[in-house]
């Protein structure tokens, strides 16, 4: 009988090691399932439950622009409940043109 040995990943959130089989695939771009030239990150299953598994398209872009200077943390906050409103009235309108 031959031994199999397990791929080991460690979790993004909390560093625990533990073998492939066990952990969830992460892909900070959201689209898991396009596997091309993609490198991914794991979480444990705790971890994992606790994402928000809503769709995020456009975030990450939306926070490296934002990461521009730094400020305090409820100004951000304040920042980016902004940029999101911007970007959802951009996507309203271009929704309205189209009908």
């Amino acid at each position: 009988m031959w031994l199999q040995r397990q791929e080991t990943v460690t979790c993004i959130a909390c560093g625990e090691t533990l073998t492939r089989p066990d952990a969830r695939e992460y892909d900070r771009y959201g689209d898991r399932w396009e596997r091309r030239e993609k490198t991914f990150e794991y979480l444990c299953k705790p971890c994992h439950r606790e994402l928000c598994h809503q769709p995020r398209a456009g975030l990450e872009a939306l926070l490296v622009e934002m990461e521009g200077e730094s400020v305090p943390a409820d100004q951000f906050v304040e920042r980016y409940y902004e940029a999101v409103e911007e970007a959802a009235d951009r996507t309203d309108g271009k929704r309205g043109g189209e009908r």
